[in-house]
Order: structure tokens, then C-alpha cells, then sequence
């Protein structure tokens, strides 16, 4: 179990680029892949791993991810929009993101939101959602090791690190298809473009 919760530590689920972390003032692109890059740095899997790249940040102005930017300065909502990206990315389809972004960026280039209050809570399920994922990861590891008992003791490390991939990544998968039907609903109620 010290392996497992020091892997958890190592994935450093607490980074995210919180309010504060944020200037007042308007960035340029490479101020914006930065800060991202300081703030996940030490949760990349690899070191030459990429966090947030110019062209990344192009495809999501080009792509409508981002309302537009002015003068090739990032505002503070772009930022937070980028983060939200950030996320959403690593489960859904840019095309999911953009449906799930999209309402949000129409109304913050309308000035018909404010996006802060919005982020904030955000940030706060994070951090209560890393405290519950911690919890369910030691309560799950707890399962898998009864289960191994029951199977072959000849191979218990292997066996057990296998059903533990597998039923994170069973619980990944669940998670993100509920995530696409949710999207698929947010599709549907959008009026036609």
C-alpha cells in the first residue's frame, strides 16, 4: 500500500492552476504555456512530455474552444477556459469539448457571465474530488487484495497490480461515457448553428 499512496502522491493531483496562480494582468502565448508548464510539472508521466504547446493553444482559438483573443494577449477567462480544455481533453473528444464549452464562451465574449465564481467552484470539486479519489483507490486496493487470495500465490504481485489497472481504468470508462451522454444531451439542447 506505500507504493500505491506514494504513486498517488506522485501524480500530483492536487496541481491545477487555481485563481491565484493567475496574473491580472493579459498574457502572451508563451506566458500562458508557462504557467501550465510550472503548474503540472512534476505530474507529467515523462519529462520531455509536452503540457501545453503554441500549437495547442492555436488548434483551440481555431477550433472555437476559446472565445477570441485580442491583440495576442490571453485574458484571465482565457486562461481559466484553457485549463477547463486541459481537462476536459484527456476524455473527451475536441469536438465533445467544444459542445461542452461552447454556451460558456458564447456568454462570457457577450458579457453575459462571469467566469471566475464559476472556476472557482471548479477548483474546489478538485480538490474534493482528489481527497475522494484517494479513498476509493485504498478502498478498491483493499478488494483487489482479498481477490488475489483467492486466485494463484504464486503470482500474487503481478495478479494484483493486473486486476488494479484493470479495474481503474473499468472505472475510468464508466465515468467517461457518462461524461459523452451528458455532452450528447448538451448537443441536443443547443440550438441548431
Amino acid at each position: 500500500m506505500d507504493n500505491l499512496n506514494k504513486l498517488i502522491q506522485d501524480i500530483r493531483l492536487d496541481n491545477q492552476v487555481r485563481l491565484e496562480d493567475i496574473p491580472a494582468i493579459d498574457l502572451y502565448m508563451d506566458q500562458v504555456t508557462q504557467l501550465f508548464e510550472n503548474t503540472y510539472r512534476a505530474s507529467k508521466r515523462y519529462e520531455d512530455d509536452k503540457v501545453l504547446t503554441k500549437t495547442m493553444i492555436n488548434n483551440y482559438a481555431k477550433g472555437k474552444l476559446l472565445f477570441p483573443i485580442k491583440n495576442k494577449k490571453y485574458s484571465k477567462e482565457h486562461i481559466m477556459l484553457i485549463q477547463l480544455i486541459y481537462q476536459l481533453k484527456g476524455a473527451l473528444s475536441i469536438n465533445d469539448v467544444r459542445v461542452v464549452l461552447e454556451e460558456l464562451n458564447r456568454k462570457i465574449d457577450a458579457e453575459q457571465l462571469e467566469l471566475e465564481p464559476i472556476y472557482q467552484q471548479y477548483v474546489q470539486m478538485n480538490d474534493e474530488q482528489t481527497r475522494t479519489f484517494e479513498d476509493a483507490v485504498k478502498t478498491l486496493h483493499s478488494n483487489v487484495q482479498e481477490k488475489v487470495t483467492e486466485v494463484d500465490t504464486d503470482n500474487q504481485a503481478y495478479i494484483e497490480q493486473l486486476l488494479l489497472v484493470t479495474s481503474l481504468i473499468n472505472m475510468s470508462n464508466m465515468y467517461r461515457k457518462l461524461a459523452e451522454r451528458l455532452v450528447d444531451q448538451m448537443d441536443a439542447s443547443m440550438p441548431e448553428k
